[in-house]
């Protein structure tokens, strides 16, 4: 990917972002800044905090892809999917109590997580190569953090910041992709006992698998490919859903069971 940014302004933007999400503090927006700012510069400071992350000890785990529906894409105002980077550093078991306090604007969504078994490659990655080289895919909610004020942004700026990635919890009932129709679950999710959200996995792109395959693509674009044993979240089947202490959040799949966690 071609970039306009310096590396010199690679480097200050990628500190911004770290400090805001380690500090849990938010900044303004990239492009406040650099107007200018691309969709590809957004990639290369989001490169240069991955490495920071794996440099200090974090293991790459996997990949996500966010804002890839209507709901998602209306509620933050871009038109274009994005991907960030998962790892080890962000998973939660399920049942857990997961803090807020290192969190700016912590919300929820409700994501079909896949697991790769074979490496997959672009530039034309495409749905029927992503089904083929999934291993199992399973529910998973992601709790999304925008870095920036007022959870406002363009689609450089989020990108920059990882696409608002925070902590993620998978569990339920992993289903292999033969015996489940991949674009047809059904989801719901609770909030403290009352349903928030309901919607289906194919406001994903119209299928999941065809999320997973941008994310391949845009890693060819980037010089990388998608190993096998990978986990990768397809992006949320709903609007977010903004959480606070003492919230209790159930996630209900049809034939994927559900997923829970609390905030503390």
């Amino acid at each position: 990917m071609k970039t306009s940014l310096t590396q010199e302004q690679i480097i200050r933007f990628c500190e911004r972002v770290e400090g805001a999400q380690r500090r849990a503090n938010d900044i303004a927006k990239l492009t406040n800044e650099y107007p200018e700012m691309t969709i590809e510069d957004g990639y290369a400071v989001q490169n240069a905090l991955r490495a920071r992350f794996i440099e200090q000890g974090e293991k790459l785990i996997g990949w996500k892809a966010g804002l890839t529906s209507k709901a998602k894409m209306v509620q933050m105002g871009v038109d274009k999917p994005s991907i960030g980077f998962l790892t080890d550093a962000m998973s939660r078991p399920e049942n857990t109590a997961i803090s807020t306090h290192d969190m700016v604007h912590p919300r929820v969504e409700c994501e079909v997580a896949f697991v790769t078994k074979a490496d997959l490659s672009g530039p034309a990655c495409t749905r029927a190569d992503v089904l083929a080289a999934t291993d199992f895919v399973m529910p998973a909610v992601e709790v999304i953090d925008s870095r920036y004020e007022n959870f406002k942004f363009d689609l450089p700026s989020v990108i920059a910041d990882n696409s608002s990635s925070a902590r993620f919890v998978a569990g339920g009932r992993p289903r292999y992709v033969d015996d489940i129709e991949v674009d047809g679950i059904g989801v719901a999710m609770e909030l403290n006992g009352e349903i928030v959200e309901m919607g289906s996995s194919a406001a994903v792109m119209g299928h999941p698998a065809d999320a997973v395959a941008m994310v391949v693509n845009i890693l060819h674009d980037m010089g990388e490919t998608l190993p096998a044993g990978s986990f990768v979240m397809s992006g949320g089947i709903t609007a977010a859903v903004a959480v606070k202490p003492g919230d209790n959040v159930i996630a209900r799949y049809q034939d994927l069971g559900s997923v829970s966690l609390r905030f503390e």
